[in-house]
């Protein structure tokens, strides 16, 4: 059972370990933005990260639209290597319906991309009326304005990534994120303080270095994909030849991911708009906490990833017992990494929470050292609903995910942390309590319909080309 566990750690290992690091590398880029936001006072760090929840919220679910894309491409390319030593026709075959992927999901990135940007203004215009502090507001719309040009490149590279993901050929996503991250410390130092003449832009400043590096990055992983010798000759950017039947089941795919996806970021959205209403230092507290959960949430969002993709293989070579495996292997490992992670959340709080608050502001230190007790709890079902989900989208079912998540979060959770933080009176640990009660039950949830829906899975079908 151990040599079989260690085995299966290795050979999840080899996609989820560069996969983890590139998302840890992904988030220093909004862990950079908090540090930065947080050393101009708690109004502009509250604000920020009020408008980083609102770009989030929109571009998780543009990236769960093409999340699919990973999945049919690693199907895709199963089949290209089984017919490898069969006719040159099958392979051809194979590896155009790669391409014919790529270029739905590049439409699909593009559509989505252009829409978010008009609903994250709209969105940013709304919040007057939502209870937050007018300083607050104002701060928000601003960076916002300067975040959404960048999304439309964000989504071009989470389409070029789950390519390179579903091929298993990740490597050069971890090098192109580690240097986004120096350009994006860069240019956030120059524009918040308008260093070497350039104007001093404050908040909006990280808004605008963030759009830029994301624009950079696409480019720069476009032009190693088309430098792989595997990669470049099944990548291509004409989304004029989509072929409608790929971008239907690319859509049919990715909209219940993107709900899902959606879900749970609004879930997370809802929650720190009610934390705002308890006062600047409790949405600052909660914004520190948020963040410090969203990077360690990486190694799960790796972790599923790897599982998903595997997943989707060894249906494709009708192995079920594999995909059993999977499941077990990526929770062991998650439950490990939450360990670790929890025990420093519950010795070391203030040193945690150094890095995201101002240490002058004792009310929100205060806050947001309770909240970390609560956290060292959430986190495990918050890893294991997400490993479920990728688990899911292995076996090509993307709708149980949302489904389940509607009854998780919306029904169980939302209700849990308004009753909670308002009538019991526990304000934004009220919150996070019901934060922990929507996970833990979506959680089980998931997991419990892998392992119904595995039992009668099917092999993935070819993805239909014109």
């Amino acid at each position: 059972m151990l040599t079989t566990l260690l085995r299966d750690s290795r050979a999840l290992g080899v996609l989820a370990v560069p996969l983890i690091l590139t998302q840890l590398a992904q988030v220093a880029l909004t862990t950079t933005d908090t540090v930065m936001m947080g050393l101009l006072g708690t109004t502009e760090l509250a604000a920020g990260g009020l408008a980083i929840v609102i770009f989030n919220q929109i571009r998780t679910m543009g990236v769960g639209l093409v999340t699919s894309v990973g999945n049919q491409v690693a199907a895709a390319a199963a089949r290209a290597e089984q017919s490898a030593d069969g006719t040159d026709g099958a392979q051809e075959s194979a590896h155009e319906e790669v391409r014919a992927i790529v270029r739905a999901s590049l439409a699909v990135a593009t559509i989505a991309g252009i829409a978010g940007a008009l609903l994250m203004i709209l969105i940013g215009q709304a919040l007057t009326w939502l209870g937050q502090d007018a300083d607050v507001v104002r701060l928000a719309q601003h960076m916002l304005y300067a975040l959404a040009p960048g999304l439309l490149p964000c989504l071009w590279f989470q389409a070029i990534r789950q390519f390179t993901v579903g091929m298993r050929r990740p490597q050069a996503l971890l090098q192109i994120t580690l240097v986004s991250i120096a350009v994006n410390a860069g240019l956030n130092w120059l524009l918040i303080h308008g260093t070497f003449g350039l104007p001093r832009l404050g908040l909006t400043g990280v808004g605008i270095a963030t759009s830029t590096v994301y624009l950079l990055s696409f480019l720069a992983l476009y032009a190693a994909a088309k430098k792989d010798t595997a990669l470049g000759p099944l990548l291509t950017l004409d989304i004029t030849r989509t072929d409608p039947a790929v971008l239907r089941r690319l859509l049919g795919l990715g909209v219940p991911i993107a709900a899902t996806y959606g879900s749970e970021a609004g879930f997370f959205s809802v929650t720190a708009l009610m934390a705002g209403s308890f006062g600047p230092d409790a949405l600052a507290a909660h914004t520190a906490v948020n963040q410090l959960v969203y990077i360690v949430f990486q190694v799960a969002v790796g972790l599923s990833h790897a599982a998903s993709i595997n997943v989707s293989r060894e249906l494709a070579l009708g192995n079920h017992d594999g995909a059993h495996r999977i499941k077990n292997t990526a929770l062991a490992c998650a439950a490990a990494v939450m360990t670790v992670v929890g025990i420093l959340y519950v010795t070391l709080p203030r040193l945690v929470l150094a890095p995201f608050l101002d240490t002058g502001s004792d009310q929100a230190l205060s806050i947001a050292t309770h909240l970390l007790i609560v956290t060292a709890f959430l986190q495990f079902f918050d890893c294991s609903q997400n490993i479920g989900v990728g688990l899911l989208r292995g076996l090509d079912d993307t709708k149980s995910g949302f489904r389940i998540t509607l009854i998780g979060y919306w029904a169980i959770g939302l209700p849990a942390a308004w009753l909670l933080a308002y009538p019991l009176n526990l304000d934004t640990l009220g919150i996070w309590l019901g934060l922990l009660t929507g996970l833990a039950t979506t959680a089980v949830l998931l997991l419990r319909r892998y392992n119904t829906a595995l039992a009668t899975a099917h092999p993935i079908p070819a993805t239909a080309t014109a």
